[in-house]
């Protein structure tokens, strides 16, 4: 496994909140906290090896690539171009590092929406 590889497997470790505060940074704790950390704690199998790209389309720069059965770390979600993958048709897109997207379509997380929180 490449050095790329761990780094996609190990994933983000903080997470925000959708406006972009961290609740632990802001001084909350409780229930809110506990779910963002295991959203970010969370990690899916990719189903088919898939271009890493800088933002939430093809058309931004190939960032990586991630092989069929690597796990990732969602750190957060967000729209974007629409594309048909493995797993359907969607425009989620998963921030699986920093500057770093794949089409939610590749990744298998039980859902056809939003598993993690927005970006």
């Amino acid at each position: 496994m490449s050095s790329e590889e761990l780094t996609v497997t190990a994933g983000a470790v903080g997470a925000a909140e959708p406006d972009g505060i961290d609740i632990a940074e802001a001084g909350g704790t409780g229930i809110a906290e506990m779910d963002v950390e295991a959203a970010a704690a969370r990690s899916y199998p990719v189903v088919a090896d898939v271009n890493v790209r800088s933002g939430p389309g093809t058309s931004y720069a190939k960032v990586g690539r991630v092989q069929a059965g690597t796990r990732v770390s969602i750190s957060c979600q967000r729209p974007g171009e629409t594309v048909t993958g493995p797993t359907g048709t969607s425009k989620i897109w998963d921030k699986i590092g920093s500057g770093r997207y794949v089409s939610d379509t590749y990744v298998r997380t039980g859902s056809n929406g939003y598993v993690a929180p927005r970006c």
